[in-house]
């Protein structure tokens, strides 16, 4: 006689219940380092390279005006005006420069940083260098204008190791994330076996004979 869904369930939820109560958060840890480590293993590293400008006013304007417009070209940066010609220099589409280049700016100081990820970290150097490039001739185009011109403050250098986070670093992190859901599943992991199942002790009532000696 083969069983029940409802019976295979019973027994699924009895062994579960025989299980030591830490088993979940070891098997948590366990499946969390596991599933880190091989996603830290098989993606591949990124690298990071980073140039920086500086823009510079001219006679007849400010350091606030110049601190200003980095921040605008800052943003102009990623643009397809600037990406266009960048493209040209890097040797990659104007698609693989908006998804790799990313701008930064402070408001303390008129720099704009250009930095640019890839799997090969020359081709991030060149990106990088190349955006740069295009932006502070964008920059010469309207100096007339603007009053403000950006100088080329370091170049991307090639980085010595991945900004990525390496397979350790990420198996540590799946392991601390499989740990919090065994907590959780601990949290709610049904009871042991005869716990719940033992009967609720009656209360007790008195009988007539008892009940009149008590109003008595």
């Amino acid at each position: 006689m083969t069983d029940t869904p409802t019976r295979r369930l019973r027994t699924t939820l009895d062994r579960v219940r025989t299980l030591p109560a830490w088993s979940a958060l070891v098997a948590g840890t366990l499946a969390g380092g596991l599933c880190g480590g091989a996603y830290g293993l098989l993606t591949p590293a990124q690298y990071a390279a980073t140039s920086y400008v500086v823009a510079v006013p001219a006679e007849n304007a400010t350091p606030e005006a110049a601190r200003g417009f980095a921040q605008a070209y800052g943003r102009v940066a990623t643009q397809l005006a600037v990406l266009g010609d960048a493209q040209v220099w890097a040797g990659v589409p104007v698609r693989t420069l908006r998804d790799s280049v990313r701008t930064a700016t402070s408001p303390d100081a008129p720099m704009v940083s250009v930095t640019a990820t890839s799997t090969d970290p020359e081709l991030a150097v060149d990106m990088a260098n190349a955006v740069t490039r295009a932006l502070t001739r964008h920059a010469e185009d309207t100096r007339g204008s603007t009053q403000v011109r950006l100088v080329q403050f370091s170049r991307a250098v090639k980085p010595g190791e991945p900004a990525s986070a390496s397979s350790t670093t990420t198996a540590l992190v799946g392991a601390g994330a499989g740990g919090l859901l065994g907590g959780l599943a601990l949290l709610v992991r049904p009871g042991r076996p005869g716990r719940d199942e033992d009967p609720v002790p009656a209360a007790s009532v008195p009988g007539p004979a008892a009940a009149a000696d008590v109003q008595r």
